[in-house]
């Protein structure tokens, strides 16, 4: 079937159809992580290029530091950046000529009331626009017992449906530490808690699914971040085995269950490939992305070791200022986080899937 969309942010039942068409394709769409306009930029820039649609995301700490790590309200500050990251990629997402879903990643007890206050802004917003300002929250309360992590998912869709939004839960436990929710602690293939019970992704179905639209984290040995070979072993057949026991128990469609893959960067393609398969229609990327980001930097300033010690050259009187301005590093690092997207898209088959028309 074919879908089309308007171009810009996506909400509602597009945010949905942009799933189905996913589903339905065999790929997956990028949740990429940001933390300012260089990287929002350097995303919308890759998503254009390879004709695909892409999610935007912030952590807590990335919407603090889009505000600005001097402001003395820690709290005040995660709220106002993510909501003027927000602002930001609906003023420019449609003349980027995609279509863009914007997100909040991890947030876990401690993180609630921003969630909340978020999806105050998303209310406001939507009395003004017709739309929320975000199209989904990640709610994680993974390290939660899971009464509590689905009363709490339970309570928060039901503020959010009513205005278009989504809500994505975490069951189990992605590995490893990202932007201060987690820790390193937990990696090892041996650790049951990074495996998800499929008896648990069908109890967050059968609470959620008559509420609104939510999507799920289910762990399958995923971890955030790069790690030796061998400390982390995935095993994807575990994501079949929930789709099978949601749909044997509630007699929905095939893969009723939207899932998303944490922890990709470093992945066997293979094993992506094998998540998509099962129903996987997002997976994030943050640890791969950043390290492309500050390798171009690098290079850029090894190259122009000079201009980064002196305003004019002390041996020739050469002056520096083309190759210190910020513009040019700021510039190498967005065009090395594009080149490392370009990857991203063609592991996640979502190369010129984009459904803005």
């Amino acid at each position: 079937m074919s879908y089309s969309l308007k171009p810009g942010v996506v909400t509602g039942d597009d945010y949905k159809t942009l799933l189905k068409a996913a589903k339905e394709g065999a790929y997956a769409i990028p949740a990429v992580n940001t933390v300012g306009t260089n990287s929002v930029n350097a995303v919308m820039e890759a998503a254009a290029k390879n004709n695909s649609d892409v999610i935007i995301q912030f952590s807590n700490s990335g919407g603090q530091f889009y505000a600005g790590k001097s402001l003395e309200d820690a709290f005040e500050a995660k709220v106002l950046g993510s909501v003027s990251a927000a602002q930001h990629v609906h003023l420019l997402a449609e003349k980027y000529g995609i279509c863009v879903v914007l997100h909040t990643d991890h947030a876990n007890k401690g993180l609630i009331p921003w969630v909340e206050a978020l999806v105050s802004h998303s209310e406001a917003y939507y009395e003004i626009h017709g739309k929320p300002l975000y199209t989904s929250h990640m709610l994680d309360l993974s390290a939660e017992d899971i009464d509590f992590n689905l009363s709490e998912s339970k309570r928060l869709l039901e503020r959010m449906a009513p205005i278009g939004m989504s809500l994505e839960i975490e069951l189990g436990v992605t590995g490893g530490e990202e932007d201060g929710v987690g820790s390193d602690d937990d990696i090892g293939a041996d650790n049951p808690l990074l495996y998800t019970q499929p008896e648990d992704c069908l109890r967050a179905w059968e609470l959620l699914s008559p509420i609104g639209h939510f999507s799920l984290a289910a762990s399958f040995g995923n971890v955030h971040g790069v790690y030796k070979p061998g400390n982390v072993k995935l095993r994807p057949e575990i994501l079949k085995s929930a789709q099978e026991l949601v749909e044997s128990t509630c007699g929905t469609e095939l893969k009723p269950l939207d899932l998303v893959f944490h922890g990709g960067s470093g992945s066997e393609k293979a094993k992506i490939t094998e998540a998509i398969s099962y129903g996987v229609i997002k997976m994030n990327i943050d640890t791969d992305t950043q390290f492309a980001y500050a390798k171009a930097v690098g290079d850029y300033v090894d190259a122009n070791a000079k201009a980064f010690k002196y305003q004019i050259d002390p041996e020739d009187g050469t002056p520096y200022k083309k190759q210190y301005d910020p513009r040019k590093f700021l510039r190498a690092g967005e065009e090395g986080m594009v080149e490392r997207l370009d990857e991203a898209f063609a592991d996640l088959s979502s190369i010129g899937k984009s459904l803005a028309q």
